[in-house]
């Protein structure tokens, strides 16, 4: 049995380098190194751990560009490390229930890079871009030891605002549905499609909502 587990682990870190993609660098590797696809053979994910490190710091101006690597309303003020961990944990864990039945049981070890959803001003006037990225590893769920390097996603979209946010809440889709619903579909696409998942496009907005 523990045979078997090694085989299928040593296959997955053979299919997993084999392929490459120009947009979705992995972090810590060298420039030219083959970006990753983990549906090279089906997964079982066993547990999803997500990390937030408090060296990301937290804006609560509110600016159409408030700055900063968290920016988070919807919950009362508060610990917001905890609140966009916990938000990431759920929407991964929905994401990995819709995976098909796999063979490799791995654990899915998450960071967070930055979570910036709309400050209350933006919200309700030109809206933006919900600009969230995170960097994962697969690893083995028995020993811990990583059978994949950390691979970087980038998983902004656009957000509403104005009148299409206010009508949306109104109908019980608030900035928390969105995001959730949005993360779930990006670590599905990315960890069971061959292509893997693919940042959007946020033009101008997304690009000074790095700043």
């Amino acid at each position: 049995m523990r045979f078997a587990k090694l085989t299928a682990a040593l296959l997955l870190g053979v299919g997993l380098s084999a392929c490459a993609s120009i947009d979705t660098a992995t972090r810590n590797a060298p420039v030219d190194a083959p970006a990753l696809r983990a549906a090279a053979l089906p997964l079982d994910v066993r547990e999803v751990r997500v990390s937030v490190p408090r060296s990301l710091k937290v804006s609560e101006a509110n600016r159409y560009l408030p700055g900063g690597d968290i920016v988070w309303r919807e919950d009362a003020p508060g610990d917001r490390h905890a609140q966009v961990g916990a938000i990431l944990k759920t929407a991964l864990e929905q994401g990995v229930a819709g995976l098909p039945e796999g063979a490799v049981p791995v654990v899915l070890d998450v960071e967070l890079t930055r979570f910036h959803a709309l400050s209350e001003k933006a919200r309700y006037t030109i809206g933006g871009v919900h600009a969230i990225q995170f960097t994962y590893t697969l690893r083995d769920a028995e020993t811990g030891a990583a059978l994949t390097p950390p691979k970087f996603v980038k998983a902004d979209f656009k957000a509403l605002g104005g009148q299409a946010a206010i009508d949306a809440e109104r109908q019980g889709i608030t900035q928390k549905v969105r995001i959730t619903a949005h993360l779930a579909e990006v670590i599905r696409t990315e960890l069971g499609t061959p292509d893997g998942y693919r940042a959007q496009a946020t033009g101008l907005i997304g690009a000074l909502n790095q700043l």
